[in-house]
């Protein structure tokens, strides 16, 4: 294979990578965005809107909001379970691991939504990179078997 060729599809490669990587994320932000006020509606009809204000329940149902929207979309565009539980997880884990220096007093709620957020955009390339074949071709809207 020649150099040019190899560096086109490396090129191609990576431009799939990222493409892949920013359909999630606004994935993701249309979830918390579409969401979030039926989050509201049904815990004001209940009557427990208090609890968003724990910093920790409000971070799981962002997350939460997220994965959900962030999975139809990946499950669309062709991708198996497999991987959309790993993202899946991306979006939690970080939220989790904060959890504990906030319960202890040592980050405020702040810190653990800025933290949380940016700890996960890394846990998602951190994921895609466990599968980089899965995330550096085009997907044909094609559904994978379980």
């Amino acid at each position: 294979m020649s150099t040019t060729r190899t560096a086109t599809v490396r090129d191609r490669r990576a431009r799939a990578f990222a493409r892949h990587y920013l359909e999630m994320v606004v994935a993701m932000v249309v979830g918390m965005i579409a969401l979030a006020p039926v989050w509201s509606w049904v815990l004001e009809r209940i009557g427990v809107t208090e609890l968003f204000s724990r910093p920790d329940l409000a971070a799981l149902v962002m997350a939460t909001d997220m994965t959900i929207a962030m999975s139809v979309w990946m499950r669309f565009r062709g991708h198996g379970w497999a991987p959309i539980a790993e993202m899946a997880a991306a979006m939690y884990l970080p939220f989790i691991i904060l959890f504990v220096p906030l319960w202890a007093g040592l980050i405020s709620a702040t810190t653990l939504m800025v933290a949380g957020h940016l700890l996960m955009l890394v846990a998602m390339a951190g994921a895609m990179l466990l599968r980089v074949h899965e995330y550096t071709h085009a997907h044909h809207h094609t559904h994978h078997a379980a």
